[in-house]
């Protein structure tokens, strides 16, 4: 053993599963590491493999909707399900779900103890690490269906280990340049890595990259393209799917919230009528399964008088939609914003499509050292002429994004609103309680 892994090799004796992950964050000198060679050696050691449908879900925006869709419905036609998603709000515990509950502390300990016994020297990031931990839990589970959502870009992250029997590539935007290239067709060929031959495949948005195209192509999936091969039409508060062996009418929209998530359901519907021969579902639990499907921080309105709205919108796609979203709610008297974001996203792009919806903005650090800071975002902000005079007295700086909305809260009036968005970590921070403390998010 090499002195480096002998003094990260941590001791088994009785640790937490936040103990465990804290553990597991300082394994590797870097958060994330692109590559899937140190964490095929470990999977193979583990002999990990599955003998149920899995479903890959990746995407710019929208793929923990379509994912958190796909494991309601399945659990509404009555299957044992595994859902795999990343990041966190709260609880290191919601990145893995068995039958849409979250997996008790004392088996995620057991588990992180089996990887890390079975890692030896291998050094892997905490995405790598954790990733092996819902591998091998949902392998020991016996499952009817999983689902696993990407974490980043497609080909080299740690989920395309595993072959899908359905990949779902939502949508094709500018983010994460540093890690996949800053443009759609760089960006859309990495996220076309999940795509498997002879495989069903999707692309759910209308224009999707030459370089997508031909890579599924190449690789010789049966690609199926929204608006091309399946569709929807909207009939006044409902919804018809459209698809090339079926269709369903008269849907009630999905209990997610916001303009695109018809659109998601669409892509989700398709993937189950894909898998209809090995996992047959009825229109009732599809209808049931949109119907019920929870997922915190996706235009989430936590409360009226005045209306207060998590997103997690932190990139200008997503940026855009939420900007749709906030003009469709209808007049408010005013808009307040809190605001924090990852130095490494768009910010620019973020706040020119977001400056029109917002009359103040309360701009806030976030407890990680990529984090833009709150002056950087009143810069920006000034800089894109967001200004009331000579005092910028619609920008207010907070060191934490809880001040940032107890701020805000005490300037609304009933018939105002709120909307907390950007980074994850300001819905983590906007929502904590008491002593609850967020781990590690990717």
């Amino acid at each position: 053993m090499s002195r480096q892994s002998a003094v990260n090799k941590p001791e088994r004796n009785h640790r937490s599963l936040s103990e465990w992950v804290q553990i597991v964050e300082g394994l590797h000198p870097r958060n994330i590491e692109m590559g899937l060679e140190r964490i095929r050696v470990v999977k193979e050691r583990l002999g990990i493999r599955f003998d149920c449908p899995v479903i890959t879900v990746g995407g710019t925006n929208g793929k923990g909707s379509t994912s958190a869709m796909l494991q309601t419905i399945y659990g509404e036609a009555g299957y044992k399900t595994g859902l795999y998603s990343s990041p966190h709000i709260h609880f290191f515990n919601e990145r893995m779900k068995i039958d849409g509950k979250m997996v008790d502390d004392e088996t995620l300990v057991h588990y992180f103890e089996v990887i890390e016994e079975v890692r030896g020297d291998v050094p892997l990031t905490f995405f790598e690490f954790t990733t092996l931990v819902a591998f091998k839990l949902f392998a020991d589970s016996h499952l009817d269906v999983l689902v696993l959502e990407v974490g980043l870009g497609g080909r080299l992250d740690a989920v395309n280990l595993i072959d899908a029997d359905i990949a779902i590539v939502t949508n094709v935007a500018i983010d994460h340049v540093e890690y996949l290239g800053d443009t759609r067709e760089k960006i859309g060929f990495e996220k076309a890595g999940i795509y498997r031959q002879g495989k069903t495949a999707f692309y759910g948005d209308i224009d999707p990259p030459e370089s997508l195209l031909a890579h599924a192509a190449s690789v010789g999936a049966r690609l199926k393209v929204f608006g091309t091969d399946y569709r929807f039409e909207t009939d006044g508060d409902h919804w018809d799917y459209l698809g090339e062996k079926s269709s369903y009418a008269s849907l009630v929209p999905p209990s997610l919230k916001g303009d695109t998530q018809i659109h998601n359901a669409t892509t989700v519907v398709a993937a189950v009528e894909a898998l209809q021969q090995r996992l047959p579902v009825d229109a009732a639990a599809i209808e049931r399964g949109i119907m019920k499907t929870e997922l915190p921080g996706r235009f989430q309105i936590l409360q009226n008088e005045p209306s207060v709205i998590l997103d997690v919108a932190h990139n200008p796609h997503a940026a855009a939609v939420l900007a749709k979203n906030l003009k469709d709610m209808g007049p408010f008297h005013a808009t307040h914003a809190v605001f924090g974001a990852m130095s490494d996203k768009d910010i620019d792009g973020v706040i020119e499509l977001m400056k029109g919806c917002v009359d103040r903005w309360y701009v806030t650090d976030l407890p990680l050292p990529r984090a833009a800071t709150a002056e950087a975002l009143k810069d920006k902000l000034i800089s894109a002429g967001v200004t009331r005079g000579k005092t910028n007295q619609c920008i207010s700086v907070y060191h934490n994004a809880v001040d940032a909305m107890t701020s805000a809260k005490n300037n609304a009036q009933k018939n105002d609103r709120i909307v907390a968005f950007g980074s994850f970590w300001v819905v983590t921070g906007v929502t904590e309680e008491g002593d609850l403390k967020p781990t590690n998010h990717r």
